[in-house]
């Protein structure tokens, strides 16, 4: 498949960065949502960005970057915890759809990162997400939440990079890139985090 239509890393990263900061600015564009957008997206889906982001109703990344339909391929969790079905979005979007940006999109408050944070048993499916993330070594005496909402997205963020068979030598040719951000809720603002 031809994706010469894909925007380079930096370029998806910079047009994120313009859409973040009208929105936090309270002067977004909403842009590519009207009539004519969802007909030309009718044909195919050309996303230029992948957002790995937690579920957070918060934190929805096509409005918080300020973009439009087909602009994003979005992938949410829970404290944006990975299984197979999530890597396998990635993967998707990497290889049939030409992306070459993944960002993994942490935020302020996270309450997956609370629970873990608190020394709580929590039972069933959330007692298994609290478990990943204290397998980090997100855990009550070690991290504030801030420094473990970081750590979290940092940790992902080189997984992902590590990721075999598909990511790794994309990451390594540098034709993909993997970078963490951290969505601030009183601000509105994203931070992209240092590697």
């Amino acid at each position: 498949m031809d994706h010469s239509h894909s925007l380079s890393p930096a370029e998806a990263l910079a047009t994120l960065g313009e859409g973040n900061r009208r929105y936090a600015a309270g002067a977004p564009l909403h842009p590519r949502q009207d009539l004519a957008r969802r007909a030309a997206t009718l044909p195919g889906q050309r996303p230029m960005t992948i957002i790995l982001g937690c579920s957070d109703s918060r934190v929805p990344p096509e409005i918080i970057f300020d973009q439009g339909v087909g602009d994003l391929f979005v992938v949410r969790t829970a404290g944006h915890v990975f299984d197979d079905a999530v890597l396998a979005s990635v993967e998707y979007a990497v290889d049939h759809l030409g992306v070459r940006l993944v960002l993994v999109l942490g935020h302020a408050n996270c309450g997956a990162i609370a629970a873990a944070l608190s020394g709580e048993t929590f039972h069933g499916h959330v007692g298994g997400l609290v478990e990943a993330l204290r397998a980090e070594g997100i855990g009550a005496g070690r991290h504030s939440p801030d420094s473990a909402e970081r750590t979290h997205v940092r940790i992902t963020a080189e997984r992902l990079r590590r990721l075999p068979p598909l990511l790794a030598p994309l990451v390594s040719s540098g034709t993909v890139e993997v970078h963490g951000a951290l969505y601030h809720l009183d601000t509105g603002e994203v931070e992209v985090l240092a590697e």
